[in-house]
């Protein structure tokens, strides 16, 4: 072999060496980059399925006050229902057992609100 030819072998194998740590650089620095990645749409997804989670406990509580809200209307709305009922049976029995009381009684009672409308 002639001096050339060692020269360019040797260059020929420089270059590829160079070559080789090159590529090993660039896959290292593509693991790097894929880890990263990974880590970074962990840590996304952590941060997702946390506010997921906070979002429907806060809207169970939401929905357990409405629920709690309307069962406390419900009871409000039957204990006036009762109560509205009650007394139509009170004014049906006072209309009944003494009709004429009861006809004076609403007589005066639209007297004073005629006096006081016209004030």
């Amino acid at each position: 072999m002639t001096d050339e030819a060692r020269t360019k072998d040797r260059v020929d194998k420089a270059d590829r060496e160079r070559l080789e740590r090159d590529v090993l650089a660039v896959k290292n620095d593509i693991a790097a980059l894929a880890k990263q990645v990974t880590d970074t749409l962990n840590a996304f997804v952590n941060s997702a399925g946390k506010r997921a989670q906070s979002s429907y406990t806060q809207a169970r509580k939401n929905v357990d006050s409405v629920i709690d809200d309307v069962l406390k209307r419900n009871d409000a709305a039957d204990a006036a229902n009762g109560a509205t009922t009650s007394i139509e049976r009170t004014l049906e029995d006072a209309i009944t057992q003494r009709p004429v009381a009861t006809v004076a009684f609403a007589f005066g009672i639209g007297f004073l609100i005629g006096l006081f409308s016209r004030r």
